[in-house]
Protein backbone atom coordinates (compact mmCIF):
# COMPACT_ATOMS: atom_id res chain seq x y z
CA UNK A 1 0.00 0.00 0.00
CA UNK A 2 1.52 3.26 -1.01
CA UNK A 3 1.68 6.07 1.58
CA UNK A 4 -0.87 8.29 -0.46
CA UNK A 5 -3.49 5.34 -0.39
CA UNK A 6 -2.73 4.54 3.57
CA UNK A 7 -4.05 8.34 3.81
CA UNK A 8 -7.14 7.38 2.05
CA UNK A 9 -10.24 6.42 4.47
CA UNK A 10 -12.12 3.36 3.38
CA UNK A 11 -11.85 0.42 2.08
CA UNK A 12 -11.56 0.16 -2.04
CA UNK A 13 -14.22 -2.06 -3.27
CA UNK A 14 -13.08 -5.35 -4.90
CA UNK A 15 -13.20 -6.12 -8.32
CA UNK A 16 -16.64 -8.79 -8.59
CA UNK A 17 -18.51 -6.71 -6.26
CA UNK A 18 -20.86 -4.28 -6.69
CA UNK A 19 -19.67 -0.49 -7.48
CA UNK A 20 -21.51 1.68 -4.76
CA UNK A 21 -23.94 3.96 -5.65
CA UNK A 22 -24.08 7.54 -5.85
CA UNK A 23 -25.40 10.44 -7.10
CA UNK A 24 -23.16 13.73 -8.10
CA UNK A 25 -23.93 16.55 -10.09
CA UNK A 26 -22.36 17.16 -13.58
CA UNK A 27 -20.32 20.25 -15.06
CA UNK A 28 -24.15 21.94 -15.63
CA UNK A 29 -25.60 21.29 -12.46
CA UNK A 30 -27.35 18.18 -13.85
CA UNK A 31 -27.77 15.47 -11.49
CA UNK A 32 -26.13 12.25 -12.62
CA UNK A 33 -26.70 8.85 -10.71
CA UNK A 34 -24.43 5.82 -11.02
CA UNK A 35 -27.35 3.51 -11.00
CA UNK A 36 -28.90 5.19 -13.94
CA UNK A 37 -26.39 3.96 -16.22
CA UNK A 38 -27.17 0.26 -15.59
CA UNK A 39 -27.51 -1.87 -19.33
CA UNK A 40 -24.28 0.37 -20.12
CA UNK A 41 -20.40 0.05 -18.98
CA UNK A 42 -19.06 3.24 -16.82
CA UNK A 43 -15.42 4.35 -16.92
CA UNK A 44 -15.82 5.66 -12.95
CA UNK A 45 -12.26 7.95 -12.90
CA UNK A 46 -11.26 9.92 -9.87
CA UNK A 47 -8.39 12.59 -10.34
CA UNK A 48 -7.60 15.24 -7.90
CA UNK A 49 -8.27 18.72 -9.14
CA UNK A 50 -9.74 20.39 -12.05
CA UNK A 51 -6.55 22.86 -14.36
CA UNK A 52 -3.97 20.29 -13.28
CA UNK A 53 -1.18 19.30 -15.14
CA UNK A 54 -1.36 15.45 -14.61
CA UNK A 55 -4.93 15.37 -14.11
CA UNK A 56 -5.45 17.72 -17.71
CA UNK A 57 -2.87 15.43 -19.74
CA UNK A 58 -5.13 12.23 -18.42
CA UNK A 59 -8.44 13.37 -19.31
CA UNK A 60 -7.28 15.06 -22.39
CA UNK A 61 -6.50 11.48 -23.44
CA UNK A 62 -9.57 10.69 -23.10
CA UNK A 63 -11.32 13.25 -24.77
CA UNK A 64 -9.11 12.26 -27.16
CA UNK A 65 -9.74 8.46 -27.74
CA UNK A 66 -13.81 8.61 -26.67
CA UNK A 67 -14.62 6.35 -29.31
CA UNK A 68 -12.34 3.39 -27.89
CA UNK A 69 -15.23 4.13 -25.02
CA UNK A 70 -17.95 4.64 -27.06
CA UNK A 71 -16.99 1.33 -29.12
CA UNK A 72 -17.04 -0.27 -25.61
CA UNK A 73 -20.55 1.09 -24.65
CA UNK A 74 -19.06 2.41 -22.04
CA UNK A 75 -19.63 6.20 -20.41
CA UNK A 76 -17.13 7.56 -18.65
CA UNK A 77 -17.91 9.76 -15.43
CA UNK A 78 -14.99 12.00 -14.14
CA UNK A 79 -15.15 12.54 -10.52
CA UNK A 80 -13.00 15.50 -8.35
CA UNK A 81 -13.82 17.30 -5.72
CA UNK A 82 -14.14 20.76 -7.28
CA UNK A 83 -17.00 22.71 -7.75
CA UNK A 84 -19.56 22.51 -10.83
CA UNK A 85 -18.59 25.60 -11.65
CA UNK A 86 -14.81 24.96 -11.94
CA UNK A 87 -15.83 21.80 -13.63
CA UNK A 88 -17.99 23.91 -16.18
CA UNK A 89 -14.57 25.94 -16.77
CA UNK A 90 -12.79 23.03 -17.39
CA UNK A 91 -14.82 21.09 -19.43
CA UNK A 92 -15.19 24.39 -21.56
CA UNK A 93 -11.82 25.11 -21.88
CA UNK A 94 -10.37 21.33 -22.84
CA UNK A 95 -13.25 20.43 -24.87
CA UNK A 96 -14.62 17.73 -22.23
CA UNK A 97 -17.94 16.08 -23.62
CA UNK A 98 -18.25 13.62 -21.04
CA UNK A 99 -19.46 14.22 -17.79
CA UNK A 100 -17.23 15.90 -14.70
CA UNK A 101 -18.39 15.25 -11.57
CA UNK A 102 -18.25 17.27 -8.23
CA UNK A 103 -18.07 15.48 -5.55
CA UNK A 104 -17.23 19.05 -3.95
CA UNK A 105 -20.29 18.41 -0.57
CA UNK A 106 -20.20 16.23 0.95
CA UNK A 107 -16.77 16.97 0.33
CA UNK A 108 -15.73 13.83 -1.10
CA UNK A 109 -18.14 11.79 -0.58
CA UNK A 110 -18.32 9.79 -3.23
CA UNK A 111 -14.54 9.36 -3.25
CA UNK A 112 -14.84 8.25 -0.02
CA UNK A 113 -17.42 5.13 -1.30
CA UNK A 114 -14.69 3.91 -3.44
CA UNK A 115 -12.10 3.99 -0.96
CA UNK A 116 -9.79 6.98 -2.54
CA UNK A 117 -10.60 10.24 -0.89
CA UNK A 118 -7.40 11.29 0.97
CA UNK A 119 -8.61 13.29 4.17
CA UNK A 120 -5.12 14.70 4.54
CA UNK A 121 -4.78 16.80 1.47
CA UNK A 122 -8.77 16.94 0.57
CA UNK A 123 -9.03 15.72 -2.28
CA UNK A 124 -9.44 11.83 -4.62
CA UNK A 125 -6.39 9.77 -5.48
CA UNK A 126 -6.33 8.72 -9.25
CA UNK A 127 -8.96 5.51 -8.93
CA UNK A 128 -9.94 4.10 -11.89
CA UNK A 129 -12.88 1.60 -11.86
CA UNK A 130 -14.76 -0.11 -15.16
CA UNK A 131 -18.54 -1.57 -14.22
CA UNK A 132 -20.30 -3.73 -16.38
CA UNK A 133 -23.46 -3.35 -17.67
CA UNK A 134 -25.02 -4.89 -14.53
CA UNK A 135 -22.81 -2.66 -11.87
CA UNK A 136 -20.32 -4.91 -11.12
CA UNK A 137 -16.80 -4.19 -10.98
CA UNK A 138 -14.38 -5.31 -13.39
CA UNK A 139 -11.21 -3.62 -13.17
CA UNK A 140 -10.30 -1.31 -10.60
CA UNK A 141 -6.48 0.59 -9.92
CA UNK A 142 -5.45 3.14 -7.57
CA UNK A 143 -2.63 5.21 -8.93
CA UNK A 144 0.18 6.88 -6.31
CA UNK A 145 0.16 10.57 -6.31
CA UNK A 146 1.92 12.22 -9.05
CA UNK A 147 2.02 8.85 -11.40
CA UNK A 148 -0.70 9.08 -14.42
CA UNK A 149 -2.68 5.82 -15.43
CA UNK A 150 -1.43 3.99 -18.07
CA UNK A 151 -4.15 4.62 -20.75
CA UNK A 152 -2.71 1.04 -22.28
CA UNK A 153 -4.41 -0.50 -18.99
CA UNK A 154 -7.88 0.98 -20.64
CA UNK A 155 -7.73 -0.68 -23.24
CA UNK A 156 -7.01 -3.81 -22.12
CA UNK A 157 -9.80 -3.52 -20.06
CA UNK A 158 -12.45 -2.24 -22.02
CA UNK A 159 -11.25 -5.40 -24.75
CA UNK A 160 -11.57 -7.78 -21.40
CA UNK A 161 -15.18 -6.03 -21.10
CA UNK A 162 -16.28 -6.20 -24.37
CA UNK A 163 -15.19 -10.04 -24.09
CA UNK A 164 -17.00 -11.09 -21.18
Amino acid sequence: MTAALAAATGTVPAVGGQAPDFELVNQYGEPVRLSTFRGQSVVLVFYPFAFSGICTGELCEVRDNLALFEDANAAVLAVSVDSKFSLRAYAAQEGYTFDLLSDFWPHGAAASLYGVFDHSSGMAQRGTFIIDAGGTIRYSVVNPRGQARDFSEYRKALVRLVKA
